[in-house]
């Protein structure tokens, strides 16, 4: 798709994709070469046909040219295993302890009576939180750098008229080249202690450091090319979620009460929590859900066609974009019924147990769904606990919404303000 043309589609972007999604059907061409998949199925179908529709590599953390060359697919894939390693739900679930005692501090600090704009605070938090469970003793020395990448990010999506070939050094390039260059500096020292100690520690990069009985030991540089991404992935994406999820506790009070009742089963240390406590929070998690499917904060994905294929009542040539739009599938009526209803209790059944009511694309899907989905899930369930717990949030007064909503590269409430008031 042209730049002005994206551009142009994207100032009511929302609007128009449902309204597209309503009026032209599962799928749907925007212009020649790009089509857009609107409904749950076919986004579903697109993210798990791998082969058929393959996620690009991410332009933000691109691998740093150096003389050994690009990372091999093998590399690539050795990479990916090793950081599930460390990311998958087992490995979450042991390190529940490390994550609740920072969401509740978040929940204890909030100034009580007052308006605040809550995302600074709210990405702070997720940014400790996700900076320690991958690095955990060495995060204090990493935080900085993953600050200056964060940054570093928000100047690269930013919007712009012109759209440049990825291969011209913009300023916002360069900032990010130097930021990613700061990080692995400080990064690759850690890793040759670790290594040369043995001692490779229960993070996320210390299961990255252990040899795989598959591929051996990952090269240094493929550890190093892989972290910047990730690093600010664990924190970057979940604030955008939480402050739909903050919004919906104040504008659904008797919600907030039911989480608030729930919460009250947490340990009063936070760091006796356990996977156990967590998993005993289902309305909070259905809660979470619930804010996930109406307002994805992926709302948009890119998967582009290396051959012709077909999709729905399409051929799809080779080099054409597909566009994947949970935010349209999760309100498909064939999937949820009121679809554009808040209502946490259709993720549980009658017993209320967990359920799952239709097809859930926040964290994608298929073989490229996020690495970080159970990490998000416990962080963002466990601040929601802990702040209805210690709070009843309310919006400001006034004839408008505050926050305005932004949707270039994801869906997120900008400048959010709320206020706490102490829950008696």
């Amino acid at each position: 798709m042209s730049g002005g043309n994206f551009a142009a589609w994207s100032r009511d972007r929302l609007a128009l994709a449902r309204r597209g999604a309503e009026e032209c059907g599962d799928v749907w061409q925007l212009e020649p070469g790009v089509y857009v998949a609107a409904a749950a199925g076919p986004c579903e179908a697109v993210l798990r046909r791998a082969q058929d529709f393959p996620k690009a590599p991410s332009p933000l953390f691109p691998p740093l040219k150096r003389s050994s060359g690009a990372p091999t697919s093998e590399e690539r894939a050795h990479a990916h295993t090793a950081r599930m390693r460390g990311l998958r739900a087992q490995a979450v679930a042991a390190r529940i302890g490390e994550i609740a005692p920072r969401t509740a501090r978040f929940a204890d600090q909030w100034p009580t009576d007052q308006d605040v704009e809550i995302l600074p605070p709210v990405r702070h938090t997720l940014a400790e939180i996700g900076v320690h469970y991958l690095f955990s003793e060495d995060a204090p020395t990493l935080l900085p750098y993953a600050w200056q990448l964060f940054l570093a990010r928000e100047v690269l999506v930013r919007p712009s008229r012109w759209v440049w070939p990825r291969w011209i050094p913009t300023p916002a390039r360069r900032f990010r080249t130097r930021q990613q260059v700061a990080f692995t500096d400080a990064l690759r020292p850690i890793v040759r202690r670790r290594r040369s100690s043995g001692r490779f520690g229960d993070d996320m990069l210390g299961q990255m450091l252990q040899p795989s009985p598959h591929y051996g030991l990952l090269p240094e540089e493929a550890v190093l090319d892989t972290l910047p991404g990730i690093t600010v992935a664990t924190f970057e994406t979940p604030s955008r979620a939480a402050g739909w999820i903050l919004l919906h506790l104040a504008r659904h009070p008797q919600a907030a009460d039911r989480v608030a009742a729930e919460a009250a089963s947490l340990p009063a240390d936070p760091a006796a929590t356990t996977s156990a406590h967590l998993g005993g929070l289902r309305y909070t998690q259905a809660l979470v859900s619930e804010v996930l499917r109406l307002y994805p904060p992926s709302w948009l994905l890119t998967r582009r066609a290396p051959r012709q294929t077909q999709l729905a009542d399409y051929t799809i040539d080779a080099g054409s974009t597909v566009l994947v739009c949970p935010y349209t599938a999760h309100r498909d009526a064939r999937e949820y019924s009121e679809p554009d209803q808040f209502r946490p209790e259709r993720w549980l059944d009658d017993a209320g147990s967990p359920a799952k009511p239709g097809v859930f694309l926040s964290f994608g899907t298929g073989p490229h769904g996020c690495e970080g989905a159970a990490l998000a899930m416990a962080m963002l369930t466990l601040l929601t606990a802990q702040t209805a717990r210690c709070h009843y949030l309310s919006e400001p007064p006034g004839p408008e919404p505050s926050y305005r909503v932004t949707t270039l590269e994801g869906l997120a409430t900008v400048g959010l303000r709320l206020r706490a008031t102490v829950r008696g």
